[in-house]
């Protein structure tokens, strides 16, 4: 009788996949943001209490927190915020691009627009508002930051990320909507070290775009087919926010 009932029971038989990690006061977030900025769960009304018997808590964190989605003016002066953005927005076609076997040999590995047309050449072509992911298999080192931030001996970061001509070919050439990875960042650390700037980052933002960082469980979506979902607080005025991912996957 009513055809979107029909659906959703049909896409409740479907796999749902969590592409986002959990989050304690211990999870890790960039060093550059002041101590105390994170307090998860605090009490502020206990069991007991004569006015009413429940439990409230209070939630302190920065917007760039855990998977976290960042607005273009995150990095942009002016540029759209979060509330910029609809339910209808934030549900995309998933790509995934595999790149775990040139990590391994390279842990500051940029995806190349060649591993974006080798994908290409098996799945077709990046549709129109996709959601494009790159899984390295870092998000197996959460939650340890150095781990995350792949500390050297010398103290440089080293992990994998997007170029700026792969990024400039899912934009330009395909029709993309948002990007996402495992990492903390965009920028493949060796091309933001070059650059002295995050400047992948800045370009999907500067395209008005999206971005979903330090995704996880992207193992176990498909390549292609899969739909993935975000959502998040609406928060007026907020340049990223903790953000919970899902893929809908057909078996």
């Amino acid at each position: 009788m009513y055809p979107l009932w029909d659906a959703l029971a049909a896409a409740k038989k479907l796999r749902w996949v969590e592409l986002s990690h959990p989050l304690d006061n211990s999870s890790p977030y960039w060093s550059g943001i002041p101590e105390g900025a994170v307090e998860l769960g605090k009490t502020v009304y206990d069991w007991g209490m004569p006015q009413l018997d429940c439990l409230i808590q209070s939630f302190k964190f920065p917007g760039q927190f855990g998977t976290h989605i960042d607005f273009p003016g995150h990095f942009i002066k002016d540029a759209p915020l979060s509330e910029a953005y609809g339910a209808k927005d934030l549900v995309f076609p998933l790509c995934v691009l595999d790149v775990t076997a040139q990590v391994a040999e390279d842990p500051c590995y940029a995806v190349t627009v060649e591993d974006i047309k080798n994908y290409e050449a098996k799945y077709g072509p990046i549709p129109d508002g996709a959601f494009v992911a790159l899984y390295t298999g870092w998000s197996a080192r959460w939650p340890d930051m150095d781990a995350l931030s792949g500390i050297a001996v010398d103290g440089s970061e080293n992990f994998p990320g997007w170029s700026l001509e792969a990024l400039q070919y899912i934009y330009e050439e395909r029709s993309a909507a948002a990007n996402g990875h495992e990492a903390l960042d965009t920028d493949a650390s060796r091309i933001a070290a070059a650059a002295g700037d995050l400047a992948c980052e800045r370009y999907v933002l500067g395209k008005g775009k999206v971005q979903i960082e330090v995704l996880c469980n992207l193992d176990k979506v498909p390549p292609a087919g899969a739909v993935l979902v975000a959502a998040y607080p609406r928060i007026a005025g907020a340049t990223g926010l903790p953000v919970r991912v899902w893929a809908i996957v057909e078996e």
